[in-house]
């Protein structure tokens, strides 16, 4: 996974990893690598393993006050837990509610089809066009942006902000890493400080607007910083994910023909074909947990204190889970991914990136049929995620 061929095609060596030593203790690194879907499931669903938080960075990370990135990292609902983490998580679980998803998508399906004139305009005469640059990011930003309350002239604006911000979830962090998510976390925050300036002077029907309301009730549920940091963390998680899983879905349908053909035929196969994406190429290829407690885990004694690395994407493609696994079939049945985690960390944005994924799909097949890669796509240079940078496309194929 740490060198260039893994980085491109990591399932090999993962596979051999979960044959020979499922439950895998890195010296160096001072974690336990899982890659069994069940071992994956048991820690990340167990209220005992707790993420990295700003208690771990006391010993694992002394110089996390200097970095405003690690203090907005460490602190974040992605990295609380306990009590901090549920009451976080219950100030924004209403906006991603079964009734507010269903309003959002009239507008994920209108935006879809605005970007796709885009994409249609800029290969009319045969040329390639930037999937990822002209609806891979817009999408994914345009819907977060409409849920927090970022108005859409600024919506264009903070996309690489939110790349750099996500250097965070490498395991291995270089010196420029720290310098742009730093510099990230500092604009964004810049930003929403003024964004929420605006709405308390100008309520609206947005994340913005309801966490002021909960700040100014002035009973203890919100910090001003935390407002702040809730903010930039749903924009950032909002898209970079959502973003790598429509790339990874539309390479994974060109890659296999067959597959898409079947999707083209029977457009209700869609949301299986995209969780079979999730399954097979998971945008997020690892997260980290930490024992707070002596556990056994697939045999194996992991002490209290011990650091554990879940392989989601060793974990999408388990045989003992998934037959088959490394064949890409959207008419695969009981498909179950960790994508988005699972237990108290699950993904408040689970349901609404999987209605993104869908309508791009649906709205791609039916309206490009010669659509095909025009050479080979760009990978980003992450260790934990997997996603493209450029995917170039024709639709004349």
């Amino acid at each position: 996974m740490f060198t260039a061929e893994g980085k491109e095609d990591p399932y090999p060596a993962l596979a051999e990893l979960r044959r020979i030593a499922p439950v895998y203790y890195h010296e160096k690194l001072d974690t336990y690598f899982l890659t069994r879907f069940a071992d994956c499931q048991q820690v990340l669903s167990d209220p005992s393993c707790l993420t990295p938080d700003l208690t771990w960075c006391e010993t694992e990370l002394p110089d996390w006050r200097e970095h405003p990135a690690a203090v907005f990292f460490y602190s974040s609902l992605l990295r609380a837990n306990g009590t901090d983490h549920v009451r976080l998580r219950r100030l924004v679980a209403d906006r991603f509610s079964a009734r507010r998803i269903a309003v959002l998508t009239e507008r994920i399906e209108t935006t879809t089809t605005a970007l796709l004139d885009r994409f249609a305009d800029a290969t009319r005469d045969g040329g390639a066009a930037d999937f990822q640059e002209l609806v891979g990011y817009p999408l994914p930003v345009a819907v977060v942006g409409d849920l927090i309350g970022v108005p859409h002239t600024d919506q264009d604006r903070f996309h690489h902000y939110g790349q750099d911000a996500s250097r965070l979830l490498e395991p291995v962090r270089t010196d420029e890493d720290w310098k742009r998510a730093d510099e990230a976390v500092t604009t964004l925050r810049g930003y929403f400080a003024q964004l929420v300036a605006l709405r308390r002077r100008r309520p609206a029907d947005d994340l913005v607007s309801a966490l002021l309301a909960v700040r100014e009730a002035d009973d203890g549920r919100l910090a001003e910083s935390e407002l702040l940091d809730m903010l930039l963390l749903v924009f950032v998680a909002g898209f970079e994910t959502t973003t790598s899983l429509l790339g990874l879905t539309v390479h994974a349908l060109l890659s296999h023909p067959d597959q898409l053909a079947l999707l083209r035929e029977d457009p209700a196969l869609v949301p299986n074909g995209v969780e079979e994406s999730l399954r097979w190429d998971t945008p997020v290829r690892m997260t980290e947990r930490i024992a707070t407690r002596p556990l056994t885990v697939g045999g194996v004694a992991i002490p209290q204190g011990g650091n554990i690395t879940t392989v989601l994407a060793a974990a999408g493609r388990d045989p003992a889970r998934h037959p088959d696994p490394d064949a890409f079939d959207v008419l695969r049945p009981d498909i179950r991914v960790l994508s988005f985690s699972a237990g108290a960390h699950y993904c408040l944005g689970a349901a609404l990136a999987r209605l993104e994924g869908a309508a791009v799909v649906r709205q791609l097949l039916a309206r490009f049929p010669g659509l095909a890669h025009a050479r080979r796509p760009v990978r980003r240079d992450s260790i934990s995620l997997r996603a493209f940078t450029r995917l170039p496309l024709v639709t004349s194929g």
